[in-house]
């Protein structure tokens, strides 16, 4: 089943580089590599939205207790087909499940919207670009998140 999928890594820092261009960076926050696929809607957009800002994936009293509000946290958000890759058969993965491109832009822009609306800081990469990422995973913590029909599933 086709779920809009979210790749969250807590880290100390993550920068984006295109051409050698830094393009965007955060500190203290969460890397988050997101992929479009056929059939996502704008509801998996708010619903991923909402859970990516009220994870309690921080350090406070417990190891996972605050988000990235109460830590003043930045995303740095990353669109990336790869993660719609399907590997079940040969040895090269099929991106059939992946969104038309305009559509994943669309969708992936909505997202970067959405999540700003939540109060967050957001910084981007480029669509459909050949990008370097380079981050620190704080813990190591990461967690994958999928949304379907508007709901964490």
């Amino acid at each position: 089943m086709r779920a809009m999928k979210t790749v969250i890594q807590r880290v100390s820092r993550a920068e984006v580089r295109v051409d050698g261009a830094r393009v965007g960076a955060v500190g203290r926050g969460v890397l988050a590599l997101t992929a479009v696929e056929r059939g996502d809607a704008l509801a998996d957009v708010q619903a991923t939205a909402r859970k990516l800002a009220g994870l309690r994936i921080f350090p406070g009293r417990t190891p996972m207790d605050e988000t990235l509000l109460d830590i003043g946290g930045g995303v740095l958000l990353i669109s990336q087909f790869t993660i719609a890759g399907d590997l079940r058969k040969g040895r090269r993965p099929s991106f059939n499940a992946a969104e038309d491109p305009a559509r994943a832009r669309e969708l992936y822009e909505a997202l970067a919207t959405a999540l700003r609306g939540e109060g967050l800081t957001v910084e981007t990469g480029v669509f459909a670009a050949h990008m370097q990422v380079e981050l620190v995973n704080d813990g190591p913590v990461t967690l994958i998140l999928e949304v379907r029909g508007g709901k964490v599933c």
